[in-house]
């Protein structure tokens, strides 16, 4: 048998590809509540979760059907960089957005944060599967062998 190397575009067959979908569907879901109060208070956020939402979809829909490294390299590196937004936005005042400094446990903000923190851990256990390398085949035993 030969091993194959890892590749980014080879599908990784990673049972976590079900959970990390639900869980970007979920993510994106929680932003459509506050895509148009953000257009109007601060558009240039509300931008950003149009555009995390379509992201966190197509990631969903992405890992489901090709399960490549690429994938979820993507999947972490978006709902990475949402979480960090969030904790960015609750700890120094964004133009348009000063209310929500200290407003951490706002509802659909703890769906999101805790729906994209599961995509980025899932992403990272399936991308750390697929680096494992393959157990060593242990040799046939030899039946009538002399000593």
């Amino acid at each position: 048998m030969t091993r194959h190397e890892p590749s980014p575009t080879r599908p990784l067959g990673s049972p976590l590809r079900g959970p990390l979908a639900l869980a970007a569907v979920v993510a994106a879901v929680a932003h459509i509540p506050v895509i148009a109060p953000h257009l109007d208070e601060a558009p240039y956020m509300g931008g950003l979760f149009i555009a995390l939402t379509g992201a966190c979809l197509l990631l969903a829909g992405a890992v489901l059907a090709y399960d490549t490294a690429l994938v979820y390299l993507a999947s972490a590196v978006t709902c990475g960089a949402a979480v960090l937004g969030y904790a960015a936005t609750r700890l120094v005042a964004f133009p348009m957005l000063a209310d929500d400094v200290g407003n951490w446990f706002e509802p659909l903000g703890v769906v999101s944060i805790l729906t994209e923190t599961a995509v980025v851990v899932l992403s990272l256990l399936a991308l750390s599967g697929a680096r494992r390398p393959a157990a060593p085949v242990p040799a046939p035993a030899v039946h009538g062998a002399m000593r």
